[in-house]
């Protein structure tokens, strides 16, 4: 992403035979991702991408591939499960996930794989507690998001997953029809139930589970692999709340664990950065890239827990800005300090082994993290 940031501020891939432009400074990425006139996330245009024109695909719903009005009808829905006071509410919960998670590691010590038995299992359990899902409903997180952010398979391959997951969501969303519950999903029920259908629902339900997983079981993951491997760092995360949440906001921008942002279609012909672009082609912007970008701040290649908080792109920007971003800084800023706190002695189980980062995501992250304490 430097050598792309560095050859100019748009450059051109062929992802599958298709031009694709490549965004990576700081200022175009933001540029980008806030001028929704001209670039659009309607998913009827990714059957640009399909040779025979014919994706076969359901529409995947949830908001990534939504463009206002129907991208703003559907944010305010979720809106109020994501104010600052819903997910302070949310604390308790979290720490109980985060706790019994914490028993379950140390009474089966000492040593485990932190992403099966930590980093894995704390956000899904926390977003189903917030969906008011239960052990009957046999929604499997993991499984639902395979797939979903690999890109080097197919261009599609995201939305056969997508597809796949609404089937199962589908069928849930019609059971929490026939008896309402408490949570998220049956709220939504009750609300909006008769202006939303069974695929509008099972679409929201999906992007938030997906979501409010995938990514912040790789920011769990890697983070502690960087607190590991650097004891200093670690220690700013036992000097209390502000020490925190700074140190939670340089380990975002500094892993930018989504690499690209939902990919956006130039409307019409039209010139980003000095380059000019062809309606209906593919913009990636890398987040990863414009989160080190130099031309936006000084020195960021080097994580600084102590470096005044940043306004970053891990969350992305503009309408479609991640909406569930304050759970996420919650669920990281209890879960880390709760780790390192109950394990003093945590290290790696290899420290000179390379760690088993995914090849075929774009979300970064760990296949696996072997510890022991």
């Amino acid at each position: 992403m430097a050598r792309h940031r560095e050859a100019g501020p748009v450059t051109r891939l062929d992802l599958f035979g298709n031009p694709v432009w490549l965004v990576t400074r700081h200022a175009d990425v933001r540029a980008v991702l806030a001028d929704t006139a001209t670039f659009s996330n309607d998913f009827a245009h990714l059957a640009a991408a399909d040779e025979d024109g014919d994706l076969g695909l359901a529409d995947p719903g949830g908001l990534g591939f939504r463009d206002p009005p129907d991208h703003t009808r559907l944010r305010r829905m979720l809106a109020p499960a994501f104010t600052a006071r819903s997910v302070a509410a949310l604390a308790p919960a979290v720490r109980r996930v985060v706790e019994a998670r914490l028993d379950a590691l140390e009474a089966a010590g000492p040593g485990a794989d932190l992403v099966a038995g930590f980093a894995e299992p704390v956000p899904a359990l926390v977003i189903g507690e917030l969906l008011g899902l239960t052990p009957e409903d046999g929604v499997d997180v993991a499984a639902l998001a395979a797939g979903r952010f690999d890109l080097l398979q197919s261009v599609v391959a995201p939305l056969d997953s997508a597809a796949r997951s609404l089937v199962v969501l589908g069928e849930l969303v019609a059971r929490v029809r026939q008896q309402p519950r408490p949570g998220l999903l049956g709220d939504l029920v009750r609300e909006h139930g008769d202006t939303v259908g069974d695929a509008e629902l099972a679409g929201l339900v999906d992007g938030l589970l997906v979501g409010g997983h995938e990514t912040t079981a790789s920011m769990l993951a890697l983070s502690s692999l960087v607190l590991l491997r650097d004891p200093a760092a670690a220690d700013r995360l036992r000097q209390g709340p502000e020490a925190v949440q700074r140190a939670v906001e340089e380990l975002l921008r500094h892993l930018s664990v989504v690499q690209v942002a939902f990919p956006r279609f130039a409307r019409a012909d039209t010139v980003l950065a000095g380059q000019p672009i062809a309606g209906g082609e593919l913009v990636l912007c890398s987040l990863a890239g414009a989160d080190r970008d130099p031309r936006w701040a000084a020195d960021l290649e080097t994580l600084d827990l102590g470096r005044p908080v940043l306004q970053h792109l891990a969350f992305g920007h503009g309408i479609h800005h991640c909406l569930g971003a304050p759970l996420a800084r919650l669920e990281l800023q209890i879960a880390l300090p709760a780790l390192l706190d109950r394990f003093p002695g945590l290290a790696l189980a290899d420290p000179a082994g390379r760690p088993a980062f995914r090849q075929r995501s774009i979300v970064f992250g760990l296949e696996s993290l072997p510890v022991r304490w």
